[in-house]
């Protein structure tokens, strides 16, 4: 398989190069040359295979021939050593929990499966990478955690000062070893742009190997199809019109669903549930994508006012407007709504929802309205423990800390504080 670059002024490039790039040389995103969708007989079948099966399937041809297969089903079993519960809320909605990994994230998937490709790919490699990454809240953690330890990497996450929460922040900063925690003063959109910044940097990479482990990397982004087969497997007796209802920030989850669309799974529509960065929402109404300031927000990891993966959305659909539309719905919605959100998915339905999730319950039944003929998945993208302050104070109702959380309460946390991109190349060129 081969990736051109979305900006379609650079060299194609390899599964293993455009992993370990991350961005194009000519600042675009990489996307796979075709996509070849799976079987009937694959789909028929679902329900006897594994979920290592499934994953193999549908991840296969993007990373051939540069992943043997015996080390793809390797990688793949170290990936997902965790479960992918779908809870039943009610006839319509169900909540599909992606918190079951070791940072309690759905970007566990992804992390822990580029952390493997990488390992695998410099595992004769002297010269060493480092691995550049962004995060509004679950991506640090996630990818400090996949890339621990892990030979000849070294990892620098850049965070916004303030505005991830307490565990999220202990989690990206209690590490040591070859983690290394920037607190950035400013948003996430500007530690994103500092990471996009140094990899079109000639003094930097002429110096040294960066790559991103943010979803702008195939590695990273490609994985999170998996648990949308996982999810079909569950649902897919159920003979209703599924329905995926996604809290979205960099819309790299979204994306992924998209992809395993294209692969053939048979998936009616996509619902991409905002806060009030709503960059996307705007654009469906009004055909004009304007990048904007993120504004802070309880369901933080979505406070992203330029998301990156929007452009491969586009691409997956040709760059025709009405066929998007066709397939995707957008809504944004208040903290006060999303805690009201709160309050009733647990006086309901006896179920906690981290203020992520309560946004995607929200655009469930926003669609759900117009279209009450389908089943309607929301994702619980990160455990609600992650954000303790908000959800006992919204439910109150003291939550049960769960071991991987009292694991980083104690530790001391360690960050480099900068407010520039200057700043982080220096840190970097040392």
């Amino acid at each position: 398989m081969q990736y051109y670059s979305l900006n379609k002024k650079a060299p194609d490039a390899s599964f293993r190069d455009a992993v370990n790039k991350g961005l194009a040389p000519d600042k675009g995103l990489y996307f796979p040359e075709r996509i070849s969708p799976l079987g009937d007989i694959f789909f028929k079948n679902i329900d006897n295979l594994s979920y290592n099966e499934i994953a193999f399937e549908a991840i296969k041809q993007f990373v051939k021939p540069d992943i043997l297969e015996a080390v793809l089903k390797t990688i793949i079993a170290e990936t997902l050593s965790f479960d992918f519960p779908i809870i039943e809320l009610n006839k319509s909605i169900s909540v599909l929990e992606l918190f079951h990994g070791p940072t309690m994230a759905f970007k566990d998937v992804g992390a822990r499966f580029m952390a493997r490709c990488l390992g695998y790919f410099n595992k004769d490699n002297d010269e060493e990478v480092t691995v550049l990454v962004a995060t509004s809240g679950d991506t640090g953690g996630a990818v400090a955690n996949g890339f621990l330890g892990v030979k000849g990497v070294n990892v620098v996450i850049l965070y916004p000062s303030g505005k991830v929460s307490d565990i999220q922040e202990k989690q990206l900063t209690t590490l040591g070893q070859n983690i290394t925690a920037l607190e950035v003063n400013g948003t996430f959109d500007d530690c994103q742009d500092m990471v996009k910044t140094a990899f079109l940097d000639a003094e930097l990479t002429n110096r040294m190997q960066l790559t991103s482990a943010n979803s702008i990397n195939i590695a990273r982004w490609l994985p999170q199809m998996f648990y949308f087969f996982f999810a079909y497997k569950q649902l897919h007796n159920k003979h209703k019109k599924i329905v995926f209802s996604i809290p979205s920030g960099n819309f790299g989850n979204i994306c992924a669903g998209m992809m395993a669309q294209q692969l053939g799974l048979p998936i009616h529509h996509f619902v991409a549930s905002n806060n009030k960065n709503d960059v996307v929402t705007e654009y469906l109404k009004t055909q004009l994508y304007k990048p904007k300031p993120s504004v802070q927000t309880i369901s933080n990891a979505m406070d992203v006012g330029n998301p990156s993966n929007f452009v491969r959305i586009k691409e997956i659909y040709k760059n025709n407007f009405k066929t998007l539309k066709d397939h995707l719905s957008s809504y944004s919605f208040t903290d006060a709504e999303t805690k009201e959100a709160m309050q009733e998915i647990y006086e309901d339905y006896n179920y906690v929802a981290d203020p992520h999730g309560a946004v995607g319950y929200l655009g469930a039944k926003a669609y759900l309205k117009e279209h009450p003929d389908t089943h309607c998945v929301f994702l619980e993208t990160a455990h609600p423990t992650k954000f303790l302050d908000v959800v006992e104070k919204v439910l109150q109702q003291k939550q049960e800390l769960l071991a991987q959380i009292k694991a980083v309460m104690d530790k001391k946390k360690v960050s480099i504080k900068i407010e520039n991109y200057e700043q982080l190349k220096t840190y970097l060129l040392k």
